[in-house]
Parts: C-alpha cells; sequence; structure tokens
C-alpha cells in the first residue's frame, strides 16, 4: 500500500542523492532505516554508561558470594 509524505524539494534532492540509479524513493527511504536501525542496535550494545570495571565486578562478586 502506497502513501505520499510532503517533504521539501532540498530534502527530496538530498534523498536522491543517497540512492543509486534505479532506486524508488521507497527504496532509498528503507536503506536510511536499516542502517539507523542498526547504529541504535550498536549504540545500545556499546554504551558503559552502565557498566563496571571487570577488577570492580570481580572484587564485588567475591564479597558478595564468599565461600
Amino acid at each position: 500500500m502506497a502513501t505520499t509524505i510532503a517533504i521539501s524539494n532540498e530534502m527530496k534532492e538530498k534523498l536522491r542523492t543517497l540512492g543509486r540509479a534505479g532506486d524508488s524513493y521507497d527504496d532509498i527511504i528503507r536503506k536510511i532505516y536499516d542502517f539507523a536501525s542498526s547504529n541504535l542496535l550498536l549504540n545500545y550494545l556499546y554504551d558503559e554508561s552502565d557498566s563496571v570495571p571487570i577488577d570492580q565486578a570481580i572484587a564485588k562478586a567475591r564479597k558478595t558470594w564468599r565461600k
């Protein structure tokens, strides 16, 4: 099912430069979406904001699970 979206002529030209000969705007937008989705996943996987160094994690584990 096709739909129409409104974009400026400037954005239309920018999108066109991202495609190859024969690509539709749907193809170009799909590629942009796939790229953005991959980057979001990578950013999530490599996010270190809530991580701790391994030596700290081991020290905490040893303290928590003493024999």
